[in-house]
Order: structure tokens, then C-alpha cells, then sequence
């Protein structure tokens, strides 16, 4: 029916499902399930049993998406991550050889992690008209030159008494510790993006920071709290790769940024803020798990892998990008 505007107004309310179906994280769904088909096919070997078993290696990287997500939705970007792995990892290893106890090497390799956060905060508030992007590019140099110190001449380190991270690498039946963990973990973040003040202010900040300021939103603060949670889950993905290494060296840690970023990108976060949701860089990152293990059961080369994964990433980027350039050519028609 035409209102007094002109406009036509549709009777009958919008299909929920069918918008629910055909959203960002909607497809992200279909495209899981078929990749979950597409690896089973590929590989006699892709069953749950063995996605479950090879899962660990990869689950310490969605520890990395989750504040990784937040920082994208202010309109910042976090690229020493990798180095704060590997600073915290070596820290870990050698608190171990120490004969530290593991309750406190935990509590040490999460500190560092925070710590190291918390210096790429400190600096975005002190100094706001820095660029997070060099900001983090020089503490990615400077904490993995600290590891590289610290590690010696001969570049890596091994633990001596495995022990406790035998415990951390455990399982429940199947299921590793570190899945229940990402999940918890996850739905935590998912809950504070969408139901608090604080993921609002997420994303009003990625919108417009200059305004959010103005609105009485402490802009300042919150990138300083995002980036020191970026810097303490670096940390607490450092001990589970530990769990699964069993030690470090100078290229621990190496392109875990970069994964990060592709995970909550292909996830419809975007990297000019104030857009995207957390679930779909959960779901997404699910995604890129099963197809790495998928593809490295029939042995592809990782680079063939990368460069997969690079393609998806850059159809993540365009499709909502010509979607939107369709959409503007129709309502012009119209």
C-alpha cells in the first residue's frame, strides 16, 4: 500500500528466517557445512574423531580473533600480537625449566602477556593521534626482539618438565580443554558485543570516535582496556601452543596477527569499524580450522593452502562491496 509520501509499504511483515538465512553469518553457516563436506570428501581420514585430535594446534589462534574482533570494531588494528605469543611462550618455557610451579607459570605467561597489552594501550592514550597500525608495528618489533634476547644464541627453548602442560592438553571424552574454552570464551565476547553499554560503545566509537568522545563515551579508556585484553589472551594462547610444542623460538608466533585479522574479516568485520558481529568471526574462524585440517590430511603445501585462504578473504571483502554498488544501481532505477 502507498503512503502519503509516495512510498509503497509492505502489508505483511519481513520473512525473520529468510533474512536470517541469507545474512553475513547466515551463509557463513551453509559454507561451514559445506566445507565440513567438501574436506570429508577430499580426505577418508576427515571424521570428528580426527578434526578433534588435530583442533588444538589451530584453537590457540581463535584466542587471538576474539579481542582482535573488538580492536577492528573501534577502527584499530593490533599487528604485535605474533611477537607477544612468542615473548609470552618463551617466558612460559623458561618460568618451567625454573622449576616455577604451574599454577604460577600460567599466572606469568597471561601477566605477560597483559603487560605487553597494556604498553600498546598506554601509548593509543597517551598519544591519540598515533596510528594504532605503527604504534603496534614498533612494539611487534621490540617484543620479539626482548624474545630473541632472551632465547640466546641459539634460538629456542624446550620444557623440561612437561607435566603441567600434559594437564592443559588434556580431554573430556573427545573434546580437548581448549575447545570448551574457546567456546566459553567465545559466547563471552559474543554476549558484550550485542547486550552491554561496552559493546555498544564498541561499535560508536568504529563509527565516529571524535563524536562517541563528545557523547560523553571515555574513548581513551576503552581502547586502553581492548588492547591490554588483546595483550592478555595473546597470552593465554601462548600456554596452549606451548601445551601442544612443548617449547619456542624466534619464529613462534609467526602470521598469527595476520590470521587473526583474516578470521573476523571473513567473519564481516569490518576494518573501518563500527560494523560486523562476533559471531561471525567465530563462526568464520571455525571455517578456516576445518579447512586447514581438512587440506592438511591429503598433505596440500601450506602455501597452496595460504593462498586459499588469501582468496576467500579478499570474496569477503568484495561481495558485500558489490552487493552494496548492485543495491545503490537499483534504488537509482527506481
Amino acid at each position: 500500500m502507498a503512503g502519503k509520501s509516495g512510498r509503497t509499504i509492505e502489508a505483511t511483515p519481513q520473512d525473520v528466517w529468510k533474512k536470517r538465512i541469507f545474512s553475513w553469518e547466515g551463509m557463513l553457516v551453509v559454507l561451514f557445512l559445506f566445507i565440513n563436506i567438501f574436506c570429508r570428501c577430499i580426505s577418508p581420514n576427515y571424521t570428528v574423531a580426527n578434526v578433534l585430535r588435530e583442533m588444538p594446534k589451530y584453537l590457540s589462534e581463535i584466542f587471538l580473533l576474539l579481542p582482535m574482533a573488538y580492536i577492528l570494531m573501534l577502527g584499530e588494528i593490533d599487528i604485535s600480537v605474533g611477537s607477544t605469543v612468542c615473548l609470552a611462550a618463551t617466558v612460559a618455557c623458561m618460568a618451567t625449566n625454573a622449576n616455577v610451579p604451574f599454577v604460577g607459570v600460567i599466572l606469568i605467561t597471561i601477566l605477560t602477556g597483559a603487560v605487553c597489552g597494556m604498553v600498546n594501550g598506554f601509548i593509543l592514550l597517551k598519544f591519540p593521534e598515533l596510528p594504532s597500525m605503527i604504534v603496534t608495528l614498533g612494539t611487534q618489533i621490540v617484543f620479539r626482539g626482548i624474545a630473541e634476547i632472551m632465547l640466546g644464541s641459539g634460538g629456542s627453548v624446550s620444557v623440561t618438565n612437561t607435566a603441567g602442560f600434559r594437564a592443559l592438553s588434556g580431554e573430556i571424552g573427545p573434546f580437548p580443554y581448549v575447545f570448551f574454552l574457546v567456546l566459553i570464551c567465545g559466547a563471552i565476547f559474543v554476549v558484550l558485543s550485542v547486550k552491554t553499554t561496552f559493546g555498544r560503545s564498541l561499535y560508536a566509537i568504529g563509527s565516529n570516535s571524535r563524536t562517541s568522545f563528545y557523547s560523553g563515551i571515555k574513548v581513551g579508556k576503552i581502547r586502553f582496556l581492548v588492547f591490554t585484553l588483546m595483550g592478555t589472551f595473546a597470552g593465554i594462547a601462548a600456554l596452549f601452543l606451548t601445551s601442544e610444542l612443548y617449547g619456542a623460538n624466534t619464529t613462534t608466533g609467526n602470521g598469527f596477527e595476520m590470521d587473526a585479522i583474516a578470521m573476523a574479516v571473513f567473519g564481516g568485520i569490518s576494518t573501518a569499524g563500527g560494523k560486523g558481529k562476533m559471531i561471525g568471526g567465530l563462526i568464520s574462524a571455525f571455517i578456516i580450522v576445518c579447512l586447514r585440517i581438512g587440506l592438511g590430511q591429503i598433505n596440500m603445501n601450506p602455501q597452496v593452502v595460504l593462498i586459499i585462504l588469501g582468496a576467500l578473504l579478499i570474496c569477503a571483502v568484495l561481495i558485500p562491496n558489490i552487493s552494496a554498488g548492485l543495491g545503490l544501481k537499483k534504488r537509482k532505477k527506481i
